[in-house]
Protein backbone atom coordinates (compact mmCIF):
# COMPACT_ATOMS: atom_id res chain seq x y z
CA UNK A 1 0.00 0.00 0.00
CA UNK A 2 2.81 2.45 0.59
CA UNK A 3 4.05 2.39 -2.46
CA UNK A 4 0.55 2.97 -4.17
CA UNK A 5 0.42 6.20 -1.44
CA UNK A 6 3.76 7.54 -2.72
CA UNK A 7 2.32 7.24 -6.17
CA UNK A 8 -0.91 9.05 -5.96
CA UNK A 9 1.34 11.78 -3.79
CA UNK A 10 4.00 12.11 -6.81
CA UNK A 11 1.06 12.42 -8.51
CA UNK A 12 -0.82 15.34 -7.13
CA UNK A 13 2.57 16.94 -6.89
CA UNK A 14 3.18 17.40 -10.70
CA UNK A 15 0.01 18.24 -11.40
CA UNK A 16 -0.10 21.04 -9.09
CA UNK A 17 3.60 22.06 -11.00
CA UNK A 18 1.72 21.37 -14.37
CA UNK A 19 -0.85 24.06 -13.08
CA UNK A 20 1.91 26.07 -11.75
CA UNK A 21 3.07 26.19 -15.43
CA UNK A 22 3.28 30.00 -17.27
CA UNK A 23 0.50 29.51 -19.87
CA UNK A 24 -1.02 26.86 -18.27
CA UNK A 25 -4.52 28.70 -18.28
CA UNK A 26 -4.04 29.35 -21.91
CA UNK A 27 -6.05 26.47 -22.70
CA UNK A 28 -8.69 26.64 -20.15
CA UNK A 29 -10.35 23.15 -21.08
CA UNK A 30 -7.16 21.46 -19.80
CA UNK A 31 -6.43 23.72 -17.25
CA UNK A 32 -9.92 23.06 -15.35
CA UNK A 33 -9.08 19.10 -16.51
CA UNK A 34 -6.02 19.51 -14.23
CA UNK A 35 -7.57 21.44 -11.09
CA UNK A 36 -10.63 18.74 -11.04
CA UNK A 37 -7.99 16.01 -10.82
CA UNK A 38 -6.04 17.69 -8.34
CA UNK A 39 -8.92 18.45 -6.37
CA UNK A 40 -10.01 15.40 -6.53
CA UNK A 41 -7.20 13.93 -4.62
CA UNK A 42 -6.90 16.60 -2.07
CA UNK A 43 -8.16 14.44 0.55
CA UNK A 44 -6.16 11.40 -0.41
CA UNK A 45 -3.06 12.57 -0.35
CA UNK A 46 -3.56 14.41 3.22
CA UNK A 47 -4.50 10.63 4.94
CA UNK A 48 -1.61 9.44 2.68
CA UNK A 49 0.73 11.33 4.28
CA UNK A 50 -0.71 11.26 7.40
CA UNK A 51 -0.41 7.28 7.08
CA UNK A 52 2.96 7.40 5.57
CA UNK A 53 4.30 9.18 8.64
CA UNK A 54 2.45 6.71 11.08
CA UNK A 55 3.72 3.85 9.37
CA UNK A 56 7.36 4.98 9.17
CA UNK A 57 7.00 6.05 12.82
CA UNK A 58 6.02 2.46 13.65
CA UNK A 59 8.64 0.80 11.90
CA UNK A 60 11.18 2.44 14.07
CA UNK A 61 9.36 1.72 17.16
CA UNK A 62 9.78 -1.71 15.80
CA UNK A 63 13.16 -1.83 15.28
CA UNK A 64 14.20 -0.17 18.29
CA UNK A 65 12.02 -3.36 20.55
CA UNK A 66 14.20 -5.52 18.44
CA UNK A 67 17.63 -3.90 18.95
CA UNK A 68 19.78 -4.18 22.57
CA UNK A 69 19.07 -0.69 24.06
CA UNK A 70 16.73 -1.33 27.25
CA UNK A 71 16.33 2.15 27.59
CA UNK A 72 15.19 2.81 24.25
CA UNK A 73 12.57 -0.22 24.45
CA UNK A 74 11.08 0.78 27.51
CA UNK A 75 10.25 4.32 25.74
CA UNK A 76 8.95 2.80 23.00
CA UNK A 77 6.95 -0.29 24.33
CA UNK A 78 4.03 1.91 25.33
CA UNK A 79 4.03 3.51 22.05
CA UNK A 80 3.62 0.58 19.70
CA UNK A 81 -0.11 -0.63 20.65
CA UNK A 82 -1.65 2.84 20.19
CA UNK A 83 0.07 3.04 16.45
CA UNK A 84 -1.17 -0.12 15.65
CA UNK A 85 -4.65 0.48 16.31
CA UNK A 86 -4.09 3.99 15.08
CA UNK A 87 -2.58 2.37 11.65
CA UNK A 88 -5.64 0.01 11.38
CA UNK A 89 -8.15 2.95 11.24
CA UNK A 90 -6.40 4.87 8.82
CA UNK A 91 -6.12 1.56 6.85
CA UNK A 92 -10.22 1.50 6.94
CA UNK A 93 -10.55 5.01 5.59
CA UNK A 94 -8.17 5.00 2.79
CA UNK A 95 -9.91 1.63 1.35
CA UNK A 96 -12.87 4.29 0.90
CA UNK A 97 -10.89 7.03 -0.33
CA UNK A 98 -8.84 4.58 -2.52
CA UNK A 99 -12.16 3.29 -4.29
CA UNK A 100 -12.27 4.60 -7.64
CA UNK A 101 -14.15 7.87 -7.77
CA UNK A 102 -16.66 8.46 -10.45
CA UNK A 103 -15.27 11.24 -12.89
CA UNK A 104 -18.93 13.19 -12.90
CA UNK A 105 -19.38 13.75 -8.91
CA UNK A 106 -17.70 17.14 -8.82
CA UNK A 107 -19.66 18.57 -11.69
CA UNK A 108 -22.47 20.72 -12.06
CA UNK A 109 -25.80 18.80 -12.12
CA UNK A 110 -29.03 18.82 -14.19
CA UNK A 111 -31.56 18.08 -12.36
CA UNK A 112 -35.27 17.09 -14.08
CA UNK A 113 -38.55 16.71 -12.28
CA UNK A 114 -41.92 15.88 -13.49
CA UNK A 115 -45.34 15.19 -11.97
CA UNK A 116 -46.12 11.67 -12.26
CA UNK A 117 -48.70 9.55 -12.14
CA UNK A 118 -52.14 11.61 -9.56
CA UNK A 119 -53.26 14.65 -11.72
CA UNK A 120 -53.16 17.79 -10.03
CA UNK A 121 -51.63 16.39 -6.46
CA UNK A 122 -48.70 14.72 -8.56
CA UNK A 123 -48.03 18.34 -9.66
CA UNK A 124 -48.22 19.57 -6.14
CA UNK A 125 -45.48 17.34 -4.96
CA UNK A 126 -43.39 17.94 -8.32
CA UNK A 127 -43.10 21.34 -6.76
CA UNK A 128 -42.52 20.02 -3.34
CA UNK A 129 -39.10 18.19 -4.37
CA UNK A 130 -38.46 21.44 -6.51
CA UNK A 131 -38.28 23.05 -3.57
CA UNK A 132 -36.58 20.47 -1.37
CA UNK A 133 -34.18 20.32 -3.84
CA UNK A 134 -33.54 24.13 -4.00
CA UNK A 135 -33.41 24.64 -0.33
CA UNK A 136 -30.91 21.42 -0.17
CA UNK A 137 -28.75 23.70 -2.56
CA UNK A 138 -29.33 26.59 -0.92
CA UNK A 139 -27.58 24.63 2.30
CA UNK A 140 -24.80 23.64 0.70
CA UNK A 141 -24.13 27.20 -0.75
CA UNK A 142 -24.73 26.21 -4.49
CA UNK A 143 -26.16 27.93 -7.18
CA UNK A 144 -28.96 27.21 -9.23
CA UNK A 145 -30.33 28.19 -13.02
CA UNK A 146 -33.88 27.70 -14.08
CA UNK A 147 -33.82 25.78 -17.51
CA UNK A 148 -37.28 25.30 -18.42
CA UNK A 149 -40.34 25.38 -16.14
CA UNK A 150 -43.78 24.28 -16.69
CA UNK A 151 -45.99 25.15 -13.84
CA UNK A 152 -49.39 23.13 -13.85
CA UNK A 153 -52.94 25.06 -14.06
CA UNK A 154 -53.85 23.71 -10.56
CA UNK A 155 -50.74 24.46 -8.73
CA UNK A 156 -46.95 22.66 -8.54
CA UNK A 157 -45.58 21.91 -11.65
CA UNK A 158 -45.32 19.76 -14.67
CA UNK A 159 -41.98 19.88 -15.28
CA UNK A 160 -38.97 21.48 -14.41
CA UNK A 161 -35.45 21.87 -15.58
CA UNK A 162 -32.78 23.15 -13.25
CA UNK A 163 -28.98 23.25 -13.30
CA UNK A 164 -27.28 22.94 -9.58
CA UNK A 165 -24.12 24.72 -9.65
CA UNK A 166 -21.14 24.05 -7.39
CA UNK A 167 -18.57 21.43 -6.40
CA UNK A 168 -19.92 18.05 -5.72
CA UNK A 169 -23.03 18.65 -6.87
CA UNK A 170 -23.68 15.57 -8.87
CA UNK A 171 -22.09 13.14 -6.54
CA UNK A 172 -24.10 13.95 -3.57
CA UNK A 173 -27.46 14.21 -5.65
CA UNK A 174 -26.94 11.43 -8.41
CA UNK A 175 -28.56 8.55 -5.84
CA UNK A 176 -31.79 10.87 -6.27
CA UNK A 177 -32.88 9.66 -9.71
CA UNK A 178 -36.10 7.56 -9.71
CA UNK A 179 -39.89 7.71 -8.60
CA UNK A 180 -40.20 9.59 -5.72
CA UNK A 181 -43.98 8.59 -4.15
CA UNK A 182 -45.71 10.47 -1.78
CA UNK A 183 -49.42 9.32 0.69
CA UNK A 184 -51.13 12.24 1.82
CA UNK A 185 -54.71 13.95 1.97
CA UNK A 186 -55.36 16.25 -0.62
CA UNK A 187 -56.57 19.44 0.45
CA UNK A 188 -59.60 18.75 -1.89
CA UNK A 189 -60.37 15.42 -0.67
CA UNK A 190 -63.16 15.84 1.82
CA UNK A 191 -63.46 12.20 3.00
CA UNK A 192 -60.23 12.93 4.56
CA UNK A 193 -58.79 9.91 2.34
CA UNK A 194 -54.89 9.21 1.84
CA UNK A 195 -54.08 9.46 -1.57
CA UNK A 196 -50.99 8.16 -3.46
CA UNK A 197 -49.08 10.18 -6.29
CA UNK A 198 -46.10 10.30 -7.89
CA UNK A 199 -43.00 11.93 -9.31
CA UNK A 200 -40.07 11.56 -11.32
CA UNK A 201 -36.52 12.80 -10.90
CA UNK A 202 -33.50 12.64 -12.78
CA UNK A 203 -30.15 13.92 -12.06
CA UNK A 204 -27.77 14.30 -15.40
CA UNK A 205 -23.90 15.15 -14.94
CA UNK A 206 -23.52 18.74 -16.83
CA UNK A 207 -21.81 17.58 -19.87
CA UNK A 208 -19.12 19.70 -20.93
CA UNK A 209 -18.07 20.25 -24.89
CA UNK A 210 -14.98 17.70 -23.93
CA UNK A 211 -17.65 15.35 -22.88
CA UNK A 212 -19.79 14.69 -25.59
CA UNK A 213 -19.39 16.07 -29.46
CA UNK A 214 -22.42 16.78 -30.78
CA UNK A 215 -22.60 17.37 -34.44
CA UNK A 216 -24.34 20.19 -36.02
CA UNK A 217 -25.32 17.93 -38.77
CA UNK A 218 -27.41 15.44 -36.32
CA UNK A 219 -29.50 18.11 -35.32
CA UNK A 220 -32.60 19.57 -36.28
CA UNK A 221 -33.61 22.95 -34.72
CA UNK A 222 -36.89 24.40 -35.25
CA UNK A 223 -38.28 27.95 -33.82
CA UNK A 224 -41.63 28.32 -32.40
CA UNK A 225 -43.60 31.61 -30.16
CA UNK A 226 -43.14 30.93 -26.75
CA UNK A 227 -46.18 30.44 -24.74
CA UNK A 228 -47.80 31.72 -22.09
CA UNK A 229 -47.11 34.57 -19.47
CA UNK A 230 -44.75 37.13 -20.83
CA UNK A 231 -46.42 39.88 -21.71
CA UNK A 232 -45.81 41.30 -24.88
CA UNK A 233 -43.01 39.57 -26.04
CA UNK A 234 -44.87 36.17 -25.60
CA UNK A 235 -46.41 35.06 -28.97
CA UNK A 236 -45.03 37.62 -31.36
CA UNK A 237 -41.31 37.08 -31.60
CA UNK A 238 -40.42 33.15 -32.19
CA UNK A 239 -37.61 33.48 -29.67
CA UNK A 240 -38.43 29.27 -28.21
CA UNK A 241 -36.02 26.32 -29.31
CA UNK A 242 -36.69 23.04 -30.28
CA UNK A 243 -34.00 20.89 -30.56
CA UNK A 244 -34.03 16.93 -32.06
CA UNK A 245 -30.99 14.92 -32.42
CA UNK A 246 -31.62 13.05 -35.21
CA UNK A 247 -29.25 10.03 -34.31
CA UNK A 248 -31.35 9.42 -30.91
CA UNK A 249 -34.13 11.29 -31.26
CA UNK A 250 -33.89 13.20 -27.98
CA UNK A 251 -35.58 16.78 -28.13
CA UNK A 252 -35.39 19.13 -26.15
CA UNK A 253 -37.31 22.65 -25.61
CA UNK A 254 -36.47 25.86 -23.86
CA UNK A 255 -38.40 28.80 -24.36
CA UNK A 256 -37.77 30.56 -21.00
CA UNK A 257 -35.92 33.58 -22.22
CA UNK A 258 -36.87 36.29 -24.20
CA UNK A 259 -33.28 35.66 -26.79
CA UNK A 260 -33.67 32.61 -29.10
CA UNK A 261 -29.63 32.89 -28.66
CA UNK A 262 -29.93 31.90 -24.86
CA UNK A 263 -32.51 29.28 -25.72
CA UNK A 264 -30.59 27.85 -27.84
CA UNK A 265 -27.60 27.20 -25.34
CA UNK A 266 -29.82 26.14 -22.48
CA UNK A 267 -31.42 23.43 -24.77
CA UNK A 268 -27.85 22.30 -26.10
CA UNK A 269 -26.85 21.83 -22.32
CA UNK A 270 -29.51 20.14 -21.50
CA UNK A 271 -28.59 17.90 -24.89
CA UNK A 272 -25.45 17.33 -24.57
CA UNK A 273 -26.02 16.19 -20.60
CA UNK A 274 -28.75 13.91 -22.00
CA UNK A 275 -26.45 12.34 -24.62
CA UNK A 276 -23.97 11.77 -21.71
CA UNK A 277 -26.57 9.84 -19.42
CA UNK A 278 -27.35 7.34 -22.76
CA UNK A 279 -23.50 6.73 -22.53
CA UNK A 280 -23.40 6.58 -19.11
CA UNK A 281 -26.64 4.29 -18.65
CA UNK A 282 -24.73 1.52 -21.43
CA UNK A 283 -21.67 1.96 -18.67
CA UNK A 284 -23.97 0.65 -15.56
CA UNK A 285 -25.35 -2.02 -17.43
CA UNK A 286 -22.13 -3.05 -18.47
CA UNK A 287 -20.97 -3.39 -14.92
CA UNK A 288 -24.11 -4.28 -13.63
CA UNK A 289 -23.17 -8.32 -12.80
CA UNK A 290 -19.97 -6.98 -11.30
CA UNK A 291 -21.87 -4.84 -8.77
CA UNK A 292 -25.20 -5.72 -7.89
CA UNK A 293 -26.29 -2.41 -5.99
CA UNK A 294 -30.21 -0.47 -6.19
CA UNK A 295 -28.21 2.34 -4.73
CA UNK A 296 -26.17 2.77 -8.45
CA UNK A 297 -27.95 1.91 -10.93
CA UNK A 298 -29.71 5.45 -11.54
CA UNK A 299 -32.91 3.80 -12.62
CA UNK A 300 -35.45 6.95 -13.07
CA UNK A 301 -38.32 3.55 -13.49
CA UNK A 302 -37.61 2.40 -9.78
CA UNK A 303 -39.59 3.54 -7.31
CA UNK A 304 -36.55 4.67 -4.78
CA UNK A 305 -38.70 6.76 -1.99
CA UNK A 306 -42.01 7.32 -0.34
CA UNK A 307 -42.95 10.31 1.69
CA UNK A 308 -45.92 9.66 4.22
CA UNK A 309 -47.33 13.28 5.21
CA UNK A 310 -50.13 11.94 7.68
CA UNK A 311 -47.26 9.47 9.80
CA UNK A 312 -44.48 11.92 9.23
CA UNK A 313 -42.51 9.47 7.24
CA UNK A 314 -40.19 9.02 4.90
CA UNK A 315 -38.60 5.43 3.70
CA UNK A 316 -35.73 5.32 1.17
CA UNK A 317 -37.11 1.70 -0.30
CA UNK A 318 -33.31 0.70 -1.63
CA UNK A 319 -31.49 1.01 1.74
CA UNK A 320 -34.66 0.14 3.90
CA UNK A 321 -33.65 3.46 5.59
CA UNK A 322 -36.77 4.85 7.40
CA UNK A 323 -36.87 8.73 8.84
CA UNK A 324 -39.62 10.29 10.96
CA UNK A 325 -38.14 13.69 9.45
CA UNK A 326 -40.71 14.05 6.85
CA UNK A 327 -40.87 18.13 7.88
CA UNK A 328 -37.02 18.59 7.62
CA UNK A 329 -36.89 16.67 4.52
CA UNK A 330 -38.83 18.14 2.49
CA UNK A 331 -37.44 22.04 3.87
CA UNK A 332 -33.99 20.53 2.39
CA UNK A 333 -32.40 18.76 5.04
CA UNK A 334 -31.17 15.71 3.20
CA UNK A 335 -27.48 14.94 4.55
CA UNK A 336 -28.60 12.14 6.73
CA UNK A 337 -30.54 10.13 4.02
CA UNK A 338 -27.54 10.83 1.56
CA UNK A 339 -25.12 10.11 3.32
CA UNK A 340 -26.53 6.69 4.23
CA UNK A 341 -26.64 6.13 0.28
CA UNK A 342 -23.52 6.93 -0.17
CA UNK A 343 -22.20 4.67 2.66
CA UNK A 344 -24.45 1.68 1.04
CA UNK A 345 -23.02 2.85 -2.11
CA UNK A 346 -19.18 2.51 -0.55
CA UNK A 347 -19.69 -0.89 0.59
CA UNK A 348 -20.99 -2.19 -2.75
CA UNK A 349 -17.51 -0.65 -4.35
CA UNK A 350 -15.19 -2.17 -1.69
CA UNK A 351 -17.24 -5.73 -2.21
CA UNK A 352 -16.63 -5.64 -5.99
CA UNK A 353 -12.92 -4.73 -6.19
Amino acid sequence: MIDKLHTIITRYDELADLMSQPGAMQDMKAFTKLAREHSGLTELVEHSKKYIYTYEQLQEDEEILNGDDPELKELVKDEIGPLKEDIAKQEEKLKVLLIPKDPNDNKNTILEIRSGTGGDEAALFAGNLYRMYLRYAERKNWKSEVMTLHENEGGGVKEVIVTIIGNGAYGLLKFESGVHRVQRIPETESSGRVHTSAATVAVLPEAEDVDVEVNESDLKIDTYRASGAGGQHVNKTESAIRITHNPTGLVVTCQDETSQHKNRDKAMKVLRSRLYEVEMEKQHKERADARKSMVSTGDRSAKIRTYNFPQGRVTDHRINLTLYKLNEIMDGDLSETIEALQLEDQKAAMEAV
